[in-house]
C-alpha cells in the first residue's frame, strides 16, 4: 500500500461515515465491476476540477446550496431524499441531506432553499422522526421565512382518507411563515418512481436557475449520468431475481392461521441486509382471479392494451403489472366514469360510505357489485400500478449468510360467498414452490434496530404474524 493510501491518509480525506459508505457499495462487486467502478470515480474526479477552477475564478457568484430534510418511517421517503441528493450534487449543487430526527429546528432561519421529503400514516399523521419539526413549524416559536425558498414531495397512499396530509400540512406552513415555493408539491401514491423522477428534475432545474452557466451546463451532462448509476444496484426499480429454496408451513392442522415459513437465496447478488430491515417482494396475481375480472367485463385475455407505453396482453397487465387486491376510490370513480354506473355515483357522493364500502372489498367485489360493459383499455387505465409488498426479514445474515428468511401470513378468507387471498401471500404461500424465481430488494429500516449496548434489556411486541422480525434479532 502506498503512502497516500495507508489507512492515516485515508482518514484525512473520508470520515468514518464515507468511508463505510463506499465499502458497503462495492461489496460483492467481481474484478470486472471493480475496476468499472474505478474508471467511474476517476472520471467524476477529473470533471470535478474545471468546476472547482470555475467556483474560484468566480467568487463573486453566489452560490446557493440545498438542504433536503426527510421524514420516512418505513424507508421509502429516505431512499427519494437520498436520490435527490445524488441529482443535486451531480448538478454541481452544494446540498446537505439530513434526517428531520437530526434536524436543529433553529437552522431553518438561516435556510435559503429547502426540499422536505415526508410520508403520512395513520390518520394524516407525520412519521415519528418528522413530528418535532412538524410540531415547532405550528408553534408561536416558528421563524419568519421570507428569504426561503422550497419544495414539497408527499408520499402517502391514496386508498386512505388523509393522502399525503403530512406534506400539504408542511407546504401550509412554510408557506404561512413566508417561504416561496421554486417547484409546486407532488403528492406520491404507492407507485410514485416516474412522479418522483419528474421533481428530481424539476428541482435540479429550479436550483439551476442561480447558478452559472457553465455549472448549469455541467449539470444536465452529470444528471443524465445519475439516473443510469442509480439503476446499477439491486433496489425497488431494479430487483434481484432470486431462487426460493424452502416454503414450509409452521402452524399445526388445527391452527386458525396459517404461516408460512420461506427461505430465499441471495447468492451471487453481493445483498446485505441487517436485522430490522425489510425485504420487498414482487408478485404476480392468481391467475384464477384475473380469468375471473376478464369474464366479468365480458373481455377477452389475448387483446393488447397499452401499460406504462407498453403493448401487452390483457392478461399480462393484470396478472403482472396492475393492482387486483387492494380497492381505492379512484378505481370507483374512473369505473363509474367509464361505465356511467349511478348506484357508483351515488356512492362517490357519500365519503364515508364509499370508505366503509373500500374496507371489505376488492377490484374483483366491485365489479361483481356493479358489472357493467367496458373496453380493457378503460379498465387497465382505471387500475393502479402493482406495487411490491414489504416483509419483515425474520434472518441475520451473520447467522443464514447468502439466504434471506421471511414468517409470512397466508391472507385466505371468505368474504361475499367467495373466497380472498392477499395478493403478495397468496403467491408466496400458495402459489411458489421450491427452485422458483422471485424478485425482490431489500428496504433498510434504520428506525428498527437493536440496541447498540448488548446488554441493555429488550422487551420485543409483535402484532401480526409477530415473530418475523425478533426472529432474526435473536439470532
Amino acid at each position: 500500500m502506498s503512502e497516500l493510501q495507508s489507512p492515516a491518509n485515508i482518514g484525512l480525506l473520508l470520515n468514518d461515515k464515507q468511508l463505510n459508505s463506499i465499502t458497503q457499495a462495492v461489496v460483492g462487486l467481481n474484478r470486472d465491476q471493480l475496476t468499472w467502478v474505478s474508471g467511474y470515480l476517476a472520471g467524476l474526479a477529473v470533471s470535478q476540477v474545471p468546476q472547482q477552477h470555475t467556483a474560484e475564478a468566480a467568487q463573486s457568484e453566489t452560490m446557493v446550496s440545498l438542504t433536503i430534510l426527510y421524514g420516512s418511517q418505513t424507508g421509502n421517503a429516505k431512499g427519494v431524499a437520498q436520490r435527490a441528493q445524488e441529482f443535486v450534487t451531480a448538478a454541481g449543487i452544494t446540498c446537505n441531506l439530513v434526517s428531520m430526527a437530526e434536524y436543529k429546528v433553529r437552522q431553518l432561519k438561516q435556510e435559503t432553499h429547502l426540499a422536505v421529503v415526508v410520508s403520512t400514516h395513520g390518520e394524516g399523521e407525520p412519521p415519528d422522526d418528522a413530528i418535532e419539526l412538524h410540531e415547532f413549524l405550528a408553534s408561536k416559536k416558528a421563524p419568519k421565512l421570507n428569504n426561503l425558498s422550497f419544495s414539497v414531495v408527499g408520499l402517502g397512499d391514496s386508498s386512505y382518507e388523509h393522502f399525503c396530509q403530512t406534506g400539504k400540512d408542511f407546504e401550509q406552513r412554510l408557506t404561512a411563515l413566508g417561504a416561496k415555493a421554486i417547484v409546486a408539491r407532488v403528492d406520491c401514491d404507492v407507485d410514485y418512481d416516474q412522479v418522483v423522477q419528474t421533481w428530481y428534475q424539476d428541482l435540479v432545474k429550479a436550483m439551476q436557475k442561480t447558478q452559472s452557466t457553465n455549472v448549469a451546463t455541467t449539470a444536465s451532462i452529470a444528471v443524465a449520468g445519475t439516473s443510469s448509476t442509480l439503476a446499477s444496484s439491486y433496489n425497488k426499480q431494479s430487483p434481484f431475481t432470486a431462487e426460493v429454496i424452502g416454503v414450509q408451513k409452521i402452524t399445526g392442522r388445527d391452527s386458525i392461521k396459517d404461516i408460512r415459513h420461506i427461505e430465499i437465496s441471495l447468492e451471487d447478488s453481493g445483498i446485505q441486509y441487517l436485522p430490522g430491515d425489510t425485504l420487498g417482494v414482487w408478485f404476480s396475481n392468481a391467475p384464477a382471479l384475473v380469468e375471473e375480472l376478464i369474464g366479468l367485463l365480458a373481455l377477452s385475455s389475448d387483446e393488447q392494451v397499452e401499460v406504462a407505453g407498453n403493448t401487452v396482453t390483457l392478461f399480462a397487465a393484470l396478472s403482472d403489472h396492475l393492482e387486483l387486491t387492494l380497492s381505492y376510490p379512484t378505481f370507483v370513480k374512473q369505473y363509474q366514469a367509464a361505465s356511467q354506473c349511478d348506484e357508483l355515483a351515488a356512492l362517490l357522493a357519500d365519503k364515508a360510505a364509499l370508505r366503509d364500502y373500500l374496507n371489505t372489498r376488492q377490484i374483483i367485489d366491485i365489479v361483481r357489485d356493479y358489472p357493467r360493459q367496458i373496453s380493457a383499455q378503460q379498465l387497465v387505465d382505471a387500475l393502479r400500478p402493482l406495487t411490491p409488498r414489504l416483509y419483515s426479514i425474520a434472518s441475520a445474515q451473520s447467522e443464514v449468510e447468502d439466504e434471506v428468511h421471511l414468517t409470512i401470513a397466508h391472507v385466505d378468507y371468505e368474504a361475499f360467498g367467495s373466497r380472498h387471498q392477499g395478493g403478495a401471500s397468496g403467491f408466496l404461500c400458495e402459489r411458489v414452490q421450491e427452485g422458483d424465481k422471485v424478485r425482490v430488494y431489500i428496504e433498510p429500516n434504520n428506525n428498527f434496530r437493536l440496541p447498540e449496548q448488548d446488554e441493555t434489556p429488550v422487551i420485543m411486541i409483535g402484532p401480526g404474524t409477530g415473530i418475523a422480525p425478533f426472529r432474526s434479532f435473536l439470532q
